[in-house]
């Protein structure tokens, strides 16, 4: 008995030890993925939360201020309430028009037959570059004074417009920008549309439904759980605007007109050197972020539809 239980005792012993060894060898994969998580997300996020509440200016020792930053921000910033009001129109205007061109363009996207790929190809490559500096740079010449927009006005006779220069169109430009860059949204609209089974739109039209009936009644609700994911996503993204405002317009210009919430957020930490205010604006804006996503999701149980409660 005494030899069995140690031969048993070596052999838990022996699969204790490999077991070890795979563990370890397994944390050792990990461990470049833990470093790079733990150095380069994890703690700038607590110290941008720390910076908060701190008066830094990125060369001395930061001194602790409390709530002042946020005080501040919310009750004597001008600027900063006018970065807020040029991002929230800047969100309800071009989300709803991305969104609105992108499921256009897949509807028809899903009727064609031949040169499916290509066409697909084509109208998703703006999004993978559209938020570039060399397309900023592009879109700055294009609605210049001197730009291809007005030169074509010029030929048809019509006034030229400063697209940059004045107030009332230069967030328009941004905007048109935004839903230029309509692929990705367009490609998940499209694979939706894929999964609608034809026999719904075949007994539709049987019972004599038109093709707007078709679409309200059949093709709107069934695309609720992508349009979801889309609204979510592109808000998110919306808020987070920047390359475009700062390579075309620089610091806001004209008269803060397209001074966005992140590129005011920039030019106080690197302009200004007030690092403190500039954390305490980041943390605004994950909150303000988290809000609206919140409520976006609490929104969808009167308006997304599923196949089956199960699935919710």
């Amino acid at each position: 008995m005494s030899l069995e239980a140690s031969s048993s005792a070596a052999a838990a012993q022996g699969k204790r030890k490999k077991k070890e060894n795979d563990n370890l060898t397994g944390y050792l994969f990990i461990l470049p993925f833990l470093v790079g998580f733990f150095a380069l997300t994890v703690f700038p996020v607590v110290m941008s939360l720390y910076l908060s509440f701190t008066n830094y200016d990125m060369l001395g020792t930061p001194s602790w201020i409390g709530f002042a930053n946020y005080e501040r921000m919310l009750m004597d910033d001008p600027k900063f309430v006018q970065s807020v009001k040029v991002t929230l129109f800047y969100v309800f205007t071009a989300v709803p028009f991305r969104l609105v061109f992108a499921l256009a363009v897949a509807l028809l996207l899903a009727r064609l037959v031949v040169m499916k790929g290509m066409y697909r190809t084509l109208l998703y490559l703006p999004s993978v570059i559209g938020g570039s500096v060399a397309v900023s740079v592009m879109w700055r010449q294009l609605f210049g004074n001197e730009g291809a927009l007005n030169s074509i006005l010029a030929k048809l006779g019509l006034p030229t417009v400063s697209w940059l220069g004045d107030p009332a169109y230069a967030i328009w430009t941004l905007i048109l920008l935004y839903g230029w860059q309509f692929g990705s949204s367009m490609l998940i609209f499209l694979a939706g549309l894929k999964n609608i089974p034809a026999s719904y739109y075949e007994a539709a039209e049987v019972d004599g439904a038109g093709a707007w009936r078709r679409f309200v009644r059949i093709t709107i609700p069934l695309l609720t759980p992508i349009i979801l994911f889309n609204v979510v996503m592109q808000t998110i993204q919306g808020f987070m605007a920047f390359t475009p405002s700062y390579i075309i317009f620089e610091d806001g210009r004209p008269l803060n007109s397209t001074l966005v919430y992140v590129l005011y957020m920039f030019q106080r930490a690197f302009t200004f050197f007030d690092m403190g205010y500039a954390s305490a604006m980041a943390w605004l804006l994950l909150l303000v972020i988290g809000l609206f996503t919140a409520l976006i999701f609490k929104s969808s149980s009167y308006w997304v539809h599923y196949e089956s409660e199960g699935e919710r």
